[in-house]
């Protein structure tokens, strides 16, 4: 059949409205024309969201250890075939599979993740990218190694807000900035807690080996599992890894920032008895703390100083701000500090403002430099289908959440260095803290047997 034939009547051409990847795709890319095969790792909770926002594409096969929290998906796409295991589901249908979501507690991110990248899928991981600094250094260099399109799930990087903070900071509207203040009151799990003693039964429908999956072993306690796993130092990244990458990422951007030169913390005491000899608790994330980061100047930018609180905790209340105007929003905020002013926002990058409130109207704005995106998700949809990169694609999520995690460890760290007087110096290049050698040991972990990145 030649073209002309091919093409010569209403009934051909409705035959081949779906053009085949083969056609017009490159190796290992989908045809703008052709729905990707999703596979979900991790799809109740909000998996399950991330799940309904690519539903526009054919959902192929489904992965969750616990089919309770994972029975509202399963029901939504009755044709996808349904796992526990992600790995068993990764060999048994990675022909079919073009590209994963992860979205499971943090722990698991990065082995799930890196099984799919090594066998050529696109990726879409829940933020923060991973449990661990060394878990986000490789993943980052196998995508990229890979040529894989990805994503991490900070959405407010899609924003017009963090957009605005970016254009108005390059465009000089408060001057060079030097200080940064940064906090979350988002806590919705308890910390400062110890290890539950009681050994419940494990409920039916939850696989408790699979959702430890790379973690030490310890018995099922409901303080952990479907919801409350993100305040254990075993499972989750606490405050700063929940709300850090979508409220730090508006900094890392506009700033240009990349890795500290050194971070130190402060955080709340955990005393369970009335002796002293244990007051740090190595069960569960410190109910508040509070993180230092100091930057090196950067690309003609000068050296910054970026402040974190979490539990309760905000920085001071600018003078600048009018009274009965709110600081942040419910879910915490930025306070950027240049040498000709100050400029606030939402969690997220949400309604910045410069203030006072004058100035904010007096502002002539510049014109959009940055692209709008078409949305976080369809990012990345568009990208696996030849499009320009994600914008918080692997090269760019991978060191802000190192930035991040290097605060979990100064967290750890905090007593330690006030003993000895120190802040934990930090080389980026190299990934090493280098005075104070017994912290690098938070750096990466160990898997259990049976789990390896």
């Amino acid at each position: 059949m030649n073209r002309r034939q091919l093409l010569g009547g209403a009934a051909g051409a409705a035959a081949f409205t779906i053009v085949p990847r083969r056609v017009f795709a490159g190796a290992g890319q989908t045809a703008p024309s052709e729905k990707l095969n999703i596979a979900g790792i991790g799809v109740g909770g909000q998996g399950a969201g991330d799940i309904a926002n690519v539903a526009s594409e054919n959902i192929v096969a489904l992965c969750d250890v616990d089919h309770r929290q994972a029975a509202e998906t399963f029901k939504r796409h009755p044709n996808a075939r349904q796992y526990a295991d992600f790995r068993v589901m990764l060999e048994k249908e990675g022909k079919k599979i073009d590209a994963v979501v992860v979205a499971t507690p943090d722990h698991t991110h990065a082995v799930a993740s890196m099984m799919a990248i090594k066998m050529g899928k696109h990726v879409y991981c829940e933020k923060p990218l991973t449990y661990s600094m060394h878990e986000a250094r490789e993943l980052t260099k196998a995508a990229r190694e890979a040529k894989v399109v990805t994503q991490m799930g900070n959405q407010g990087h899609s924003g017009e807000g963090i957009r605005l903070i970016c254009e108005w900071i390059w465009d000089g509207a408060i001057g060079p900035v030097r200080e940064v203040h940064g906090w979350t009151t988002h806590a919705v799990w308890p910390q400062g807690l110890e290890r539950p003693k009681e050994t419940p039964r494990i409920p039916e429908a939850l696989d408790w080996d699979l959702w430890l999956g790379p973690a030490p072993y310890r018995p099922y306690h409901p303080a952990y599992a479907p919801t409350l796993w993100r305040g254990w130092w075993d499972f989750g990244t606490g405050g700063l890894g929940d709300m850090g990458c979508h409220n730090l990422d508006p900094v890392f951007w506009a700033l240009k920032l990349g890795a500290p030169t050194s971070v130190e913390a402060s955080c709340s005491i955990f005393v369970p008895t009335v002796t002293w000899d244990k007051p740090f608790n190595t069960e569960s994330y410190p109910q508040a703390s509070i993180v230092r980061y100091d930057f090196p100047e950067r690309e003609g930018l000068p050296p910054v100083e970026l402040t974190w609180y979490d539990g309760g905790l905000m920085p001071r209340r600018p003078r600048e701000l009018e009274d009965g105007r709110q600081l942040g929003d419910k879910l915490g905020g930025v306070i950027f500090v240049g040498d000709e002013g100050k400029l606030i926002c939402g969690s997220y990058g949400n309604s910045p403002r410069l203030i006072p409130e004058s100035r904010m109207k007096d502002y002539r704005r510049p014109e959009p430099s940055i692209p709008r995106s078409v949305g976080h998700y369809r990012e990345w949809i568009e990208a696996c289908k030849g499009g320009k990169p994600a914008g918080s694609n692997f090269d760019y999520a991978g060191p802000l959440t190192e930035m991040i995690l290097l605060g979990n460890i100064a967290v750890r760290m905090g007593l330690k260095t006030q003993e000895k007087g120190l802040r934990l110096a930090y080389d980026g290049p190299s990934m090493q803290i280098t005075h104070l050698p017994e912290a690098n040991k938070y750096l990466h972990r160990q898997y259990r047997q049976g789990w390896s990145l």
